[in-house]
């Protein structure tokens, strides 16, 4: 099974709840929240009162990522508002077993992130534990960035590793998924696909979110 995850942060923040039923009457499959702090990134969104808006009116899984300082501090929030999944950057978080623990003991999924330059290595000990690892395919902080092509060797290694423990765990892409990188993305082994401008900014989300869907099956 494969899904399509728009990214709130590139929606009209002016009618939010509008938005998402867009996007979920269009076919989207999870909505993803992207979290910055302006610390660990440079940039601010937003915190649990926007999940608990969009859990209010979606019944769609929510994927939260947390691109922030001491995430262990917000985890129980964004779990009370309403997240199904919550990753944490890997880089960010000191104690990560504990940190992933925590997600699951709030009632959410755990998932670990990893930056570009971040090695798989990071991954090796904790795989068996996330339910998915989001493979981040630009430097995370702002939406509509250009992919980073060898972010493709990351997610083939990355599949290996998952396939030789004959793991479930999921695999997830965000950063610079569009109609013209989506096919190679898919091709490469990925299960979640995370996109904002490219579905937000387009003028027909259905038949944008039908485009992804219609190319990641040919895969």
């Amino acid at each position: 099974m494969k899904y399509i995850a728009p990214s709130i942060l590139s929606a009209d923040f002016a009618r939010l709840g509008d938005e998402v039923k867009a996007v979920e009457a269009a076919g989207a499959d999870w909505i993803h929240a992207d979290v910055m702090d302006g610390h660990f990134v440079p940039n601010i969104t937003f915190g649990p009162l926007i999940v608990e808006a969009v859990r209010r009116v979606t019944r769609l899984p929510i994927d939260v990522h947390l691109m922030i300082e001491s995430a262990e501090d917000y985890i129980p929030a964004f779990a009370k508002a309403g997240a199904t999944y919550i990753s944490v950057q890997i880089e960010s978080c000191i104690h990560l077993n504990r940190s992933i623990q925590l997600i699951r003991e709030c009632g959410a999924k755990p998932g670990v992130v990893l930056n570009p330059s971040t090695p798989l290595q990071f991954v090796e000990w904790i795989l068996e534990l996330v339910e998915y690892v989001l493979v981040m395919s630009v430097n995370p902080g702002f939406g509509g960035q250009a992919f980073i092509p060898n972010s493709l060797d990351k997610i083939k290694e990355l599949r290996r590793m998952i396939q030789n423990r004959k793991l479930n765990t999921l695999i997830e892409i965000d950063g610079g998924v569009n109609e013209k990188t989506i096919s190679e993305i898919a091709d490469a082994g990925v299960d979640i696909f995370v996109a904002g401008s490219a579905i937000f900014g387009s003028r027909d989300y259905k038949e944008t979110i039908g485009n992804f869907k219609n190319k990641i099956d040919k895969n």
